[in-house]
């Protein structure tokens, strides 16, 4: 598949105007479950400035190979048509037990009404249909990987498609 050249336009934008970073490495992705919808969803909440934090089951890091995120990692933030819409630095990662998430981990999370309660509400079935199609079992103390996120740029002219 090829990597959608909003991509590479927007870090080239991004470090035209902070050259200091222009040899530094990125991921891009998108929020959500793999849907269209969610990543929608979810990217808007990037761009109003109400997302900055998402976590993900450890687990699937593990099984699918996949290197945990790094504190200065750069993240740019993919709509659900796999478009660039803004660039999110790692400030923090906390790996906890899902039963130890706190409140301010669901508040900046930028979900629902932002309680812990809707955090749970949404990611324990989400964290559930997931451990099987690793050979796993969902439990409350299976650790969770918590990356605090900063907006730092997005590109103004462009809408999240939906």
């Amino acid at each position: 598949m090829t990597e959608h050249s909003s991509i590479q336009e927007m870090w080239n934008a991004f470090t035209s105007q902070h050259p200091q970073f222009s040899q530094s490495t990125y991921t891009a992705w998108a929020f959500g479950d793999g849907t269209k919808e969610m990543a929608d969803d979810l990217c808007k909440l990037v761009l109003k400035g109400k997302k900055q934090g998402t976590s993900s089951y450890y687990d699937a890091y593990e099984k699918e190979n996949e290197p945990l995120p790094v504190k200065g990692q750069w993240n740019i933030i993919l709509d659900g048509n796999g478009v660039a819409q803004a660039i999110m630095q790692t400030i923090k990662v906390d790996i906890l037990p899902y039963n130890e998430m706190t409140e301010k981990h669901a508040y900046a999370e930028g979900e629902g009404d932002q309680t812990l309660a809707y955090w749970k509400e949404v990611h324990e079935p989400f964290f559930s249909t997931l451990a099987p199609t690793l050979g796993l079992t969902f439990q409350e103390n299976d650790l969770v990987v918590y990356e605090w996120l900063q907006l730092v740029y997005k590109n103004e002219a462009k809408e999240v498609s939906v």
